[in-house]
């Protein structure tokens, strides 16, 4: 069977969930090979043959952590040399693409980026894509050589199916653009007990309509009620009223969870872009006309003020 190559994201071992589901839609195409970066092999091994690795590619050299993303595409690169895989997925995080790209730029294949599906096709595998800030459902396969394919966290649900994998240790010969970038220090990112926004099945977004920081405590307690993330639009960040880190947009984080909640949100093309992808879409507005209701699949004409502690409230009755 062919081999398909899967780049793991991982912190020191501890196997990220878009692995697993990059594992999962890899075992559509053939059979799945991971190939880990840096240290923590022993740890990442069992996860990630409990979820069909076959195999396990390890490069714990000091360039992956001293350097940046072009170690990665070295040894990447000239893994696939050696294996002759059928395709190779990454995660579609800011580091996963870069990588992706160069890897297909040195192996004269075609890239595709972003996907939300990934299914085996009589000429490799066919991807479904988002475009134009959604507008567009792309269906496409690469033509040329191994197919590169990053794809979005949640497009599939992570299935395991349980191997013995075998762990192959790997000797790379890093080139001098690999000591181009060093990195001086890492400070891990301050969390709270919420899923990552990039990663979470639920996501509940606080738009203009939440009408101030400190209003947005209501979106945050609807998302732990559901055990979502909190995401904002562009509007509710540029006026300060949540973090950054938590646009979802095209200019923010670009999310695809199985429900998003859309509070106060009217549906801007821009924030259209990050979301539009969700397999559930259900949106709260007291305008009748907010373009969101144009792409929701549940809508509530209402002041979301009134709505969601009602929605809180039966959750919470639910559970109980």
């Amino acid at each position: 069977m062919a081999e398909i190559l899967v780049l793991v994201d991982h912190v020191d071992g501890a196997v990220r969930k878009p692995t697993l589901e990059l594992l999962t839609l890899a075992r559509r195409l053939g059979e799945p090979s991971a190939v880990l970066l840096g240290p923590g092999a022993d740890a990442a091994t069992e996860a990630l043959g409990r979820y069909g690795a076959q195999k396990i590619y390890v490069v714990d050299a000091p360039e992956i952590d001293e350097y940046l993303v072009t170690p990665a595409v070295d040894a990447l690169t000239q893994i696939a040399e050696r294996t002759g895989p059928a395709a190779i997925l990454l995660p579609s995080g800011p580091d996963g693409k870069e990588i992706a790209a160069r890897v297909a730029l040195r192996l004269g294949s075609g890239l595709i980026t972003d996907a939300v599906d990934v299914t085996a096709g009589p000429d490799g595998p066919v991807t479904e894509q988002s475009a134009f800030a959604a507008t567009h459902q792309v269906t496409a396969h690469v033509t040329r050589d191994v197919p590169v394919i990053t794809v979005k966290p949640n497009a599939a649900a992570p299935e395991p199916a349980p191997t013995d994998p075998v762990v192959e240790k790997q000797d790379i010969a890093f080139g001098p653009a690999s000591a181009g970038v060093r990195v001086l220090s890492r400070t891990p990112r301050e969390r709270g007990d919420r899923p990552e926004l990039t990663e979470a099945d639920i996501v509940v977004s606080g738009g203009r309509g939440v009408n101030g920081a400190e209003n947005f405590a209501l979106v945050e307690r609807v998302a732990d009620a559901l055990g979502g993330a909190v995401g904002a639009s562009r509007a509710a960040v540029d006026a300060g009223w949540y973090p950054h880190s938590h646009q979802v947009g095209q200019t923010g984080t670009q999310v695809s969870p199985q429900l998003y909640l859309a509070a106060g949100i009217s549906g801007a093309i821009q924030h259209r872009a990050g979301m539009q992808t969700s397999r559930t879409i259900v949106a709260v507005n007291k305008d009748p006309d907010a373009p969101i209701f144009e792409l929701a699949d549940h809508g509530v004409v209402g002041d979301l003020f009134a709505v969601l502690p009602q929605l809180v409230e039966e959750i919470e009755r639910r559970r109980s």
